[in-house]
């Protein structure tokens, strides 16, 4: 059987050449090799939305099928990252109810955005991880596209200086008029903002 690594999420890059493109980055645990996997606008949203735990007026989609799938006693075990022979990344997900365990085809982006709000673990294959994989220590290789042409999403300096003029009522406010818009990236960046401010008042 092949050796499996274990991945680790370390965020979302944004891909400022093709407009609404976002790599998901994960990264192998306790090393350093790292996998860019492409994945669009709403999945990046709603991956975004639960790292930066933006509360949400009514449930994302990957919200509701985490509670169905409770409902019925059934849990996400683990995801498997997989790489199909067009190039293209997939995902297994393995659900058990208590006695057996299935597999399910699924799209590694919406994998992980449900293995992040259960806490399941994600796995890719060796072969996956030297095929796909990058060492970070020495910077990407010219052909992965995800992370030369990416950069980290909320990293815009005239982003952060319009957030860091605003009070934190101004903040609070715009965060839930985002929520309610359903631009949750921009509830996140928002979020994220008000958590610096929380932090740095309690190192005061």
């Amino acid at each position: 059987m092949e050796k499996k690594h274990r991945l680790e999420l370390v965020g979302i890059t944004y891909n400022q050449i093709e407009s609404g493109v976002y790599a998901l980055i994960l990264q192998q645990a306790g090393g350093t090799r790292r996998i860019p996997i492409i994945i669009g606008f709403p999945e990046a949203q709603a991956i975004e939305c639960k790292l930066q735990e933006v509360a949400t007026p009514r449930p994302l989609t990957h919200d509701t099928m985490v509670t169905t799938l409770a409902a019925f006693g059934i849990s996400l075990i683990e995801v498997n990252i997989r790489k199909l022979p067009n190039g293209v990344f997939a995902a297994d997900l393995v659900f058990s109810n208590g006695q057996t365990e299935k597999i399910v085809d699924s799209r590694s982006s919406d994998a992980v955005a449900l293995a992040i709000r259960v806490g399941a673990p994600i796995f890719t294959s060796d072969s996956v991880m030297r095929e796909a994989g990058f060492d970070a220590d020495n910077g990407p290789s010219e052909n992965d596209e995800a992370a030369t042409t990416g950069e980290e999403r909320h990293a815009p300096e005239a982003d952060k200086s319009d957030l860091a003029r605003m009070s934190d009522a101004q903040l609070s406010a715009a965060m839930m008029k985002a929520a309610e818009n359903e631009n949750y990236e921009e509830a996140g960046r928002i979020k994220a903002e008000l958590d610096r401010r929380k932090s740095k008042s309690d190192h005061a």
